[in-house]
């Protein structure tokens, strides 16, 4: 048991949340980034128009990805159990 199994788990966990929430929130910085600029030129200042594109496209990212966000989740838990021997012993 060294320490460097525990970073190498530590690492390998970081880095899935990282593309995990990738996926989820960068459609909606795109998409608000867009609106920003369309209200910025039309002088509009509704906050709906804001909310609702960006609610809609991180949905829609996620109905998409889902699947593959799933099958990432669970190779990453079916990898942490097969560490465990390494871990123990």
């Amino acid at each position: 048991m060294t320490p460097e199994v525990f970073v190498d788990i530590l690492r390998d966990a970081l880095w899935l949340i990282i593309i995990l929430v990738a996926i989820m929130v960068v459609p909606g910085l795109i998409v608000g980034l867009i609106v920003a600029v369309f209200q910025a030129a039309t002088s509009i200042n509704e906050q709906t128009l804001s909310f609702l594109p960006r609610l809609i496209v991180t949905l829609l990212a996620l109905m998409i990805a889902g699947h593959w966000i799933t099958g990432m989740i669970m190779d990453f838990t079916k990898d942490l159990i097969e560490r465990i021997p390494s871990i123990i012993g």
